[in-house]
């Protein structure tokens, strides 16, 4: 079983935030109740506004960053219980980080929930696994 043509859609426009910083992206992706965990500070973002500063938090992250593009590879440990859904997805970044440049490979555990009748992203937590700069 692989996670829904939705559910990949919605990892996709995640991604495709952070390489354009446009929020328009988000619209409609997350879930009322989100938990992001990733490696920048403060590292946990949950709770009431959660989104806003977890996308704040990727400015500043991604301050001297750029041409940051993404690949997903086949996602993994896909499994649903009732109205959420698990699965991780690894995924390769490369651009230029302060003039260099660099990949970064890693892996995505997302958690949806189903919510107005369609699948939301809950929380996820970013880890990565490779680094290499040139």
């Amino acid at each position: 079983m692989r996670p829904e043509p939705k559910m990949l859609e919605a990892a996709g426009r995640v991604a495709r935030f952070m390489e354009t910083l446009d929020d328009g992206v988000l619209e409609g992706v997350f879930a009322d109740h989100v938990t992001i965990i990733k490696n920048f500070a403060p590292h946990i973002f949950a709770g009431d506004g959660a989104v806003a500063r977890w996308a704040a938090g990727f400015r500043t992250h991604a301050a001297g960053l750029s041409d940051l593009k993404h690949a997903f590879g086949a996602p993994q440990d896909y499994a649903v219980r009732g109205d959420l859904a698990f699965f991780t997805l690894p995924t390769t970044w490369t651009g230029t980080s302060h003039g260099a440049k660099f990949f970064e490979q890693g892996g995505w555990a997302f958690v949806f929930v189903r919510q107005n009748n369609r699948w939301c992203i809950r929380g996820y937590g970013w880890a990565v696994t490779a680094t290499s700069e040139e």
